[in-house]
């Protein structure tokens, strides 16, 4: 069944006890293929992923109430996304040391992801992106693969235009130095 998406009558819906079920499950229905792949592209792993999509969407859950529709739902939820995704980083990070993270080797792990089905070069992007600072990354996957415009950005990070363009561009810096040095 194709649904047409009325972000104004969801809005309403969910601050409804009576139809709030009905609501989140069209929110989820509506976000989560889009929210799957901004949290994929950073944390990597199909599981990892899956995990932060489920938090994300238990902590949007929980935080109804809270939402008062002063920013769109997609802006509301790529940020909660935004935060659960970081969070989980950082636990990661503090569970790993950066040089256990190499020794695991991102390409390695990516070739062994039975959902990755990328080409060499692919790979390689990957590996260059995994190895960028966690809010380089998010600013790189964001422009490159959402095509995200700065403006938007700045909404959903909290961030200015200006430093997430700076963000970007040391971020793609970075990457064609990998490429160059994996000639």
């Amino acid at each position: 069944m194709n649904v047409i998406w009325n972000e104004q009558q969801i809005v309403e819906q969910l601050h409804d006890v009576k139809r709030r079920e009905q609501a989140f499950t069209m929110l989820v229905d509506h976000f989560k293929e889009q929210l799957y792949w901004q949290i994929r592209r950073m944390v990597l792993s199909h599981d990892d992923a899956d995990d932060v999509l489920q938090n994300t969407f238990i902590k949007a859950w929980t935080g109804l109430e809270g939402f008062r529709g002063d920013s769109k739902l997609s802006t509301w939820l790529f940020r909660i996304a935004n935060n659960e995704t970081l969070n989980f980083l950082e636990r990661k990070r503090q569970a790993l040391s950066i040089d256990d993270e190499a020794a695991v080797g991102v390409a390695a792990r990516l070739e062994s992801d039975p959902y990755f089905d990328g080409d060499e070069t692919e790979r390689q992007l990957q590996e260059a992106i995994a190895q960028l600072p966690a809010k380089q990354r998010q600013v790189f996957n964001l422009k490159y693969f959402d095509e995200m415009k700065y403006e938007e950005m700045s909404d959903l990070l909290g961030t200015s235009v200006g430093a997430l363009k700076a963000s970007y561009h040391h971020a793609v810096k970075k990457i064609s130095d990998f490429f160059n040095r994996h000639d």
